[in-house]
């Protein structure tokens, strides 16, 4: 079993921030779990562009506010506590941060190895790992 906790993560190499975001990676690729949980922070009134090429997503709001933007076709949906949105079709997206900072949990498959920040693309690398026998 591991355990880890939010604040021990966030005083670690497991926290990456850049002017949009932070995250902090609670589980990746080394736990050997198929998958990376994530808590992350978008910053109020910043917009990213996001694009992920070698990764599928589900993101779920836990605070704050927001929206995000399909770019293929400009459809805004926005974020709210409760809600939750799926990049099933590695979607070229907008996260736009609302008034206020919000804050998402974040399930990736493949999972990151840790270090990861958007490309030029805004796409994370792909540098899967593969499972290995407990």
């Amino acid at each position: 079993m591991i355990v880890r906790t939010l604040k021990d993560c966030e005083n670690s190499d497991r926290s990456v921030s850049t002017e949009t975001w932070k995250s902090v990676r609670l589980s990746l690729a080394d736990d050997n779990m198929g998958y990376s949980f994530h808590i992350t922070t978008i910053y109020a009134g910043s917009e990213t562009p996001i694009w992920y090429k070698n990764h599928l997503e589900t993101v779920y709001c836990m605070s704050g506010n927001g929206e995000v933007e399909t770019v293929s076709d400009g459809k805004v949906y926005p974020i709210e506590p409760g809600t939750v949105y799926i990049l099933d079709q590695h979607d070229n997206h907008l996260l736009r941060g609302g008034s206020e900072d919000m804050q998402l949990a974040c399930v990736f498959n493949p999972p990151l190895n840790g270090r990861e920040v958007h490309d030029a693309d805004g796409a994370y690398q792909l540098n899967e790992t593969p499972l290995q026998d407990a």
